[in-house]
């Protein structure tokens, strides 16, 4: 069957979302289409962080988005548990922001702009971080604690979704990549593969850092989004170093249940290229080790890198495309997929099955302006 109601392009956790989303709220005929495996590629590489405070301008809609999203979390653990079985492994210990003789003093003004804003934040002393976190450097000087900052391990996360499709029949297509979209009449009615044409009523496009490839009658897709590449890797220490998601100006680390600790905070303009390099490793394990010091010599176990779809603006583009029928974007998420998930698949599921109206700061026109290609649209 190549005939779909819904067909989400790109199989990531916002792909997945949205098609979980859709059949929850009675859509049906759903199909995910994925260039290569579903979950096999920015939404895999993450690290699961649940940052709103620390990822976002405060005040901004972003911020307010990020917030809201994060809420959804524990009931979204919660019932993926109950439909699939899997334990998404959400952590509600918090995030420590932590500063060190090579920090100003920026974070004390960090906090009172927060508190004002209404965030849940707290100012550390070092003894406070310390008796939380012993193993941390102990020249830590300060530190801001997020107790509503968490983590959650994201590539159970995606084999929950995953499994969700396949027991709902949510049909997947791997290793097919979409060339171009099908118009007629000014309405999208498909896709064009290389293993030949996919009809659809609406076609959602999910497909982050391969979004600009896609064309649309003969002609780029007119929105930028550029791969950013970041690169991980995954210590196996002997004991558990630590509790909380960590932060310094140099290197994030993430606890996982499973005894390792993530460490990134690369970001590069490398094209689609992800090779891990000597140097960013190389990095990451020195930033790792002078923020704890327990880390040297323990076993790097993996390393792996991901492309972040970035927009101009660095924000998402949530919305229907103008000019053309049945063609929605959910894309540009950046460095906040997986915080993004829940509430972008809500409001791409309810604009799609209950006509409610999307959030207008996410819209595809704000980037779309200056398109040439925009502007005579060919939809």
């Amino acid at each position: 069957m190549n005939n779909f109601d819904f067909l989400i392009v790109g199989g990531g956790v916002i792909g997945l979302s949205v098609a979980r989303e859709l059949h929850k709220r009675g859509g049906r005929n759903i199909g995910v289409l994925d260039r290569g495996e579903v979950g096999k590629e920015a939404s895999w590489a993450a690290a699961g962080m649940l940052s709103p405070d620390i990822e976002a301008d405060l005040g901004s809609e972003f911020h307010r988005f990020c917030s809201k999203s994060l809420d959804m979390y524990p009931a979204m653990a919660d019932e993926l548990k109950d439909e699939t079985g899997i334990d998404i492994e959400l952590d509600r210990t918090g995030t420590f922001y932590l500063g060190f003789d090579h920090d100003d003093d920026s974070l004390r003004e960090i906090y009172v702009r927060q508190i004002d804003a209404g965030v849940n934040v707290e100012f550390v002393s070092p003894a406070d971080i310390l008796t939380a976190e012993p193993d941390i450097l102990q020249s830590v000087r300060q530190g801001l604690f997020y107790p509503n900052n968490w983590q959650v391990e994201n590539r159970k996360l995606l084999d929950a979704l995953r499994i969700y499709c396949e027991q709902n029949s949510i049909r997947t297509i791997e290793n097919t990549r979409v060339e171009s979209l099908i118009i007629e009449n000014g309405n999208v009615t498909g896709v064009m593969t290389k293993s030949g044409d996919i009809e659809a009523q609406t076609v959602v496009i999910a497909t982050g850092a391969w979004t600009s490839l896609i064309k649309i009658a003969d002609s780029t897709f007119p929105l930028d989004v550029k791969p950013v590449r970041g690169q991980m890797i995954a210590f196996k220490p002997e004991t558990r170093l630590i509790r909380s998601v960590v932060h310094s100006s140099r290197v994030y680390l993430v606890p996982r249940r499973d005894g390792r600790i993530l460490a990134g905070a690369t970001s590069d303009d490398a094209g689609f290229d992800k090779v891990v390099t000597t140097e960013a490793v190389e990095r990451l394990y020195s930033s790792s080790v002078m923020l704890i010091p327990a880390l040297s010599g323990a076993e790097i176990a993996d390393s792996w890198s991901g492309l972040r779809p970035c927009t101009n603006d660095k924000l998402p583009v949530i919305g229907g495309f103008p000019g053309c029928k049945n063609l929605t974007v959910a894309t540009g998420h950046y460095r906040n997929g997986i915080l993004l998930a829940p509430l972008t698949a809500i409001v791409v599921a309810k604009n799609l099955i209950n006509k409610v109206d999307f959030p207008p700061a996410f819209a595809p026109s704000r980037l779309m302006e200056d398109s040439t290609v925009a502007s005579a649209l060919i939809c």
